[in-house]
Formats: C-alpha cells, sequence, structure tokens
C-alpha cells in the first residue's frame, strides 16, 4: 500500500513540475537553462530527492545561518522578522564565519504578502553595496554550481 501512495505522490510532483516547465517555456527559458530545483517552503525528503533526479534536474537549498528567508513574513505572523532584523543577520553571519559568504546561497522572495509593509527587497541596494565593498562578486546559481 505504502509503494502505491509513493507513487502517487510521485505523479503528482511530476505533472506539478511539467507545469511549471511548461510555463517557463512559454516566457521563453528552457529547462536546460533551468536546471536546478528549490522545493516550496525549502522542503524535501528522500523521494523528493530521487524524483527531482529522475526528472532531470538537480535539487538544492539555500545556505543556512541567516534569516533571509523569513521575509516572506509579515506582523500577524509569531515567526515575523523585520527588514533590520535579516539584513543585520545576513551581515552578522558574514562577520563571524571565516568564509564569510563565499560560495553562499541567499535565498530571498521576490514577492511577499501584501501585509508586510516592511520589504526586505527594498534593503538590497544596501547590502549589495556593503557586500561589493567587502570584495565579494555575485553569482547567479548557474555560475555558482556550474560542473567544472
Amino acid at each position: 500500500m505504502a509503494n502505491k501512495i509513493n507513487m502517487l505522490f510521485k505523479k503528482d510532483f511530476t505533472n506539478d513540475l511539467s507545469q511549471n516547465y511548461a510555463g517557463m517555456q512559454k516566457a521563453g527559458i528552457k529547462k536546460e537553462n533551468a536546471g536546478f530545483f528549490i522545493p516550496p517552503y525549502e522542503w524535501y525528503n528522500d523521494s523528493i530527492a530521487t524524483w527531482t533526479t529522475e526528472f532531470g534536474v538537480q535539487l538544492i537549498n539555500y545556505t543556512p545561518g541567516t534569516k533571509s528567508t523569513s521575509d516572506y513574513t509579515y506582523p500577524e505572523l509569531k515567526n515575523y522578522r523585520g527588514s533590520d532584523e535579516i539584513y543585520n543577520s545576513i551581515i552578522d553571519h558574514e562577520q563571524k564565519n571565516v568564509t564569510g559568504l563565499n560560495g553562499f546561497i541567499l535565498l530571498l522572495h521576490i514577492g511577499t504578502d501584501p501585509r508586510r509593509t516592511d520589504k526586505f527587497y527594498q534593503k538590497l541596494p544596501q547590502l549589495v553595496k556593503y557586500l561589493r565593498a567587502k570584495g565579494y562578486q555575485f553569482q547567479t546559481v548557474n555560475q555558482l554550481l556550474k560542473p567544472d
């Protein structure tokens, strides 16, 4: 029975991923140019990892250590984090770690709930300026994770 349920979930997963790639294709994005997958809410298990590989894309996730992923929250949520707290968590991580943010995948959300009026993306120019002054060069995930 468990195997049958797992196969139903796999079918749903594969259909959902296929529909997403079909939508990206309509926007001119080819699968071979978008070969990385971050699951919703960054939640996955060994089945999702296997199915992603079978689908021909690479499962990835953000690098933990900052509160950058909290930029989707809004004040009514108990896990709400304001933009200053998120910004400071990134700076603190950069300053306290030997490797700083080298190779770091920093996940930010381009869309946020309208109830969040404190939009973190408004701090991006300040963050980029700070990091460039420290000598960082920005790369896309494709550039960072490309095989040598």
